[in-house]
């Protein structure tokens, strides 16, 4: 991936959820993608936090913007590999996320296939 890509990807993700557009959102994954999320853990009520599927992905991120409805994010960084990147954001409350996102290997635009999100542990 190269830097302009990422940089790109990053842009593109940001808006996509600031917009609320559900569809725009989903377009930056792949079928069979798979999360693991401790919010997903709590909204969801699953234990592991894993979200399987983009049908899944679909559900929870609905539930998502539905209980924060002034959800926004904040590009702080944007931290690029071989087939993964790292976005790095603050949410409405200031919350500080990084999701480390790997990237399917084929295909005309990239996609995710794999989600690992972290939030800050600081009060």
């Amino acid at each position: 991936m190269t830097k302009d890509e990422a940089l790109a990807f990053a842009h593109q993700w940001i808006a996509a959820w600031n917009s609320r557009d559900i569809e725009a959102i989903l377009a930056h994954y792949e079928d069979g993608v798979e999360l693991v999320s401790p919010v997903a853990a709590q909204l969801l009520g699953l234990p592991g936090g894993l979200v399987s599927g983009k049908a899944a992905l679909r559900d929870y991120f609905a539930r998502g913007l539905a209980a924060f409805p002034q959800l926004r994010f904040q590009l702080v960084d944007t931290l690029a590999g071989m087939d993964s990147i790292v976005l790095y954001y603050l949410n409405q409350r200031g919350t500080h996320t990084a999701e480390f996102m790997q990237l399917a290997p084929t295909g005309p635009a990239v996609k995710v296939r794999r989600v690992l999100a972290h939030y800050s542990v600081a009060s």
